[in-house]
């Protein structure tokens, strides 16, 4: 999961979570009401569904943060 959410075996709660990142995280314009909807299928109430936005939105801002100012990742993070 480290390197591709995708190919992990993941519940189907958690590939929902995962697929709601990935979207949050690349085409925020684009997250409405059926994307909400989806995670309560899940399991998800509105609680937990503000959480998930707010710690998907925190790493994707501290990320940015970091990339602005340079901040070089640490070895243990590069890609294999």
């Amino acid at each position: 999961m480290e390197h591709d959410w995708r190919r992990a075996q993941l519940s189907a709660r958690e590939r929902a979570l995962c697929e709601f990142a990935a979207k949050l995280t690349h085409a925020a314009a684009a997250v409405g009401q059926a994307d909400v909807d989806e995670l309560r299928e899940h399991g998800l109430d509105d609680a937990a569904v503000s959480d998930a936005i707010q710690v998907i939105s925190y790493f994707n801002y501290v990320t940015r943060v970091a990339d602005g100012i340079g901040i070089e990742d640490e070895p243990e993070w590069t890609s294999v």
